[in-house]
């Protein structure tokens, strides 16, 4: 019986992950993946695209599996990927693996993707819980995985499995953290000070509003380790949590509210964020700043959530309508122009990282000049590529030879209503090096208090 994260086998107590891992190697036994694969076909190489194309993270699945879409076609109308050892150019074909939002959804799609679809190499990915589970799958099977989701380093950083074949294109919660935390530190807390003639001695209050998730346990440990780390004057006020996909916040914010913060950080997906920002100033009164994570930064952020979202900040490394001046400007303008012809709305943060890894994975398959897994596993290691629209540090993607994480550039944006929109725009306020324009407090604001 599972008891407390155990199963009681044979009078031996084991970890329920290692049960996990028993089951999906007997799930992969039944259905033959254990059998050596067929010759690949010369005809197309097969992308699999682990996405939430339901459940509570089916906008954002959308989004990344129209981007991956997108980059194909663009792909193939210039007749393909170039193989050398087949002499010629061959196109790409998605598969599309809906993980339904669940860790057992993940577990389908990607067994599916790999025994029945005979995927080369698969991408996206995105929640972490969900990533986690069907990691155990990728490590048996040994095929190539471009994740552009699973943030936390409990996903990319664990030693129980072989992890060799996944590549991490996307901030760790250690890195969304560490950017959130040093805005706070170096823009909020001076600006909040001096407007409000507050001691310099007095700790910024910050309070936490998590999803109880790996995603939301991996950021709020970034948070704590950074500001012990510097010896921050931080102090959380709060450390609330809720379940994914919740729509009801306002228990949470109510209790939050009582502690006074001068800010809030809220890690959430993109159908959470919406209710919570609404909530915590409509129903709740609670006139404090929210800043929310890089994987909310989505149109339908920006249209969903209305007046309430005037002056709310964001972690970002992608917006439609925030593009940082550099090398990165023209593919961006071109990648959201041909995706508002195609599907008649622009992408969000995941769709580009999306986008941006099937472009990976023609690189690689072209260095490795065979779609051979081990060959391309081999060439994403060592892979150096300009950035395409996500600034990437030095210019390039490329994966740390640790970890295999790429290492972005990350920069805070200030929401402000755009009449002409009627809707909320974004304005990068952070770092001083992209910055477009101060951090504003506004005027209904009001300081936490002891």
């Amino acid at each position: 019986m599972i008891y407390h994260g155990t199963v009681t086998f044979m009078k031996k107590r084991v970890s329920y992950g290692l049960v996990m891992s028993i089951l999906i190697i007997l799930v992969l036994l039944l259905s033959g993946c254990t059998e050596q694969a067929a010759p690949q076909s010369a005809d197309s190489i097969k992308i699999g695209v682990v996405a939430s194309m339901s459940g509570p993270a089916s906008t954002t699945g959308k989004d990344i599996w129209q981007s991956a879409e997108l980059a194909a076609s663009e792909i193939n109308e210039q007749g393909g990927v170039y193989v050398k050892e087949l002499d010629k150019k061959i196109p790409i074909v998605l598969v599309q693996g809906d993980d339904e939002s669940t860790r057992e959804g993940g577990i389908r799609a990607v067994t599916k993707l790999i025994t029945q679809d005979k995927s080369d190499l698969l991408i996206g990915g995105y929640s972490s819980a969900v990533v986690s589970a069907h990691q155990s799958i990728i490590a048996n099977e040994k095929i190539p995985y471009i994740i552009s989701g699973g943030s936390s380093t409990s996903v990319s950083r664990r030693d129980d499995i072989d992890t060799s074949y996944m590549f991490f294109h996307r901030p760790s919660t250690d890195d969304s953290a560490k950017a959130v935390v040093l805005f706070i530190h170096e823009v909020v807390r001076p600006e909040i000070y001096k407007k409000f003639n507050l001691p310099e001695d007095r700790p910024l209050r910050l309070a936490l509003l998590l999803q109880d998730s790996p995603f939301g346990k991996g950021q709020q440990t970034g948070v704590l380790n950074l500001i012990k780390e510097l010896n921050l004057p931080i102090e959380i006020v709060s450390e609330a949590t809720f379940k994914m996909g919740e729509s009801d916040f306002r228990t949470a914010l109510t209790s939050i509210k009582t502690k006074n913060p001068d800010i809030i950080y809220a890690v959430t997906f993109l159908n959470e964020l919406i209710p919570l920002t609404q909530q915590a100033r409509r129903d709740i009164g609670l006139n404090t700043l929210i800043i929310a994570g890089e994987n909310n930064d989505d149109p339908d952020y920006y249209s969903g959530v209305g007046e309430y979202g005037d002056f709310t900040l964001m972690e970002s490394r992608f917006s439609p309508y925030a593009i940082p001046k550099g090398t990165t400007y023209e593919t961006t303008e071109k990648f959201l122009e041909n995706f508002k012809n195609k599907y008649g709305g622009f992408a969000g943060m995941m769709g580009a990282a999306a986008y941006e890894s099937v472009y990976i994975a023609k690189k690689a398959i072209e260095d490795a000049g065979t779609v051979q897994k081990g060959a391309v596993q081999k060439t994403l290691s060592e892979i150096s590529m300009d950035h395409m629209m996500e600034v990437m540090k030095d210019g390039l993607i490329q994966f740390s030879p640790d970890y295999r994480e790429s290492s972005f550039v990350l920069y805070v944006e200030q929401m402000r209503m755009d009449e002409a929109a009627g809707e909320i725009r974004p304005h990068i306020v952070w770092p001083e090096s992209i910055r477009e324009t101060g951090f504003v407090i506004p005027d209904w604001y009001q300081p936490g208090s002891a």
